[in-house]
């Protein structure tokens, strides 16, 4: 008889219940907390140095390690948060360097889905999108114009990285 399905089961448990758990903290209070993730990162690591998962101890370090630096660009340019960073770092030790990826081009989906929501709700859809697409062109100043106090931009993050992650636990 296999532990795979069990274990499975065990894993999208945990990331459903951290991933939940960080939305909902990350929604009140606009912070991740690091004994969140770091616990999920070392329940992750723990479930595959033990062979209880469906990665090995190796799969999990590496999908730690691609999480952290997916998410990081985004927070030296002050777009996410460093506890962001380290929730798909945390979710990364879970699923391995392939979901990873997966994870990842799902959360970008769900934060520019929120990102548009959010803008929309704010009444600043034209200013957002406008100053959006300086920044991708490299606009000196867009960095400062999109995180002035004034702007209105900033919002969870958490919850983009729940649905990216949670989606590709589940296998969708």
């Amino acid at each position: 008889m296999s532990l795979q399905p069990q274990s499975d089961v065990l894993v999208v448990a945990i990331i459903a219940a951290g991933m939940g758990a960080a939305a909902v903290i990350d929604l009140r209070t606009r912070r991740v907390p690091n004994l969140l993730t770091v616990s999920l990162a070392a329940i992750g690591i723990g479930i595959a140095a033990a062979g209880l998962g469906r990665i090995g101890l190796g799969a999990s370090i590496l999908g730690c390690l691609l999480g952290l630096a997916f998410m990081l660009p985004g927070h030296l340019i002050g777009a996410t948060g460093a506890g962001d960073v380290k929730l798909l770092a945390a979710a990364g030790a879970l699923l391995g360097p392939a979901d990873t990826i997966h994870a990842f081009l799902n959360t970008a989906i769900a934060g520019g889905a929120l990102a548009l929501i959010v803008a929309l709700r704010r009444r600043r859809l034209q200013q957002t999108l406008g100053a959006t697409a300086q920044l991708m062109v490299g606009h000196a100043d867009a960095t400062t114009r999109i995180e002035a106090p004034t702007a209105d931009n900033r919002f969870a993050y958490a919850p983009a990285i729940a649905i990216g992650v949670i989606v590709v636990a589940l296998g969708w």
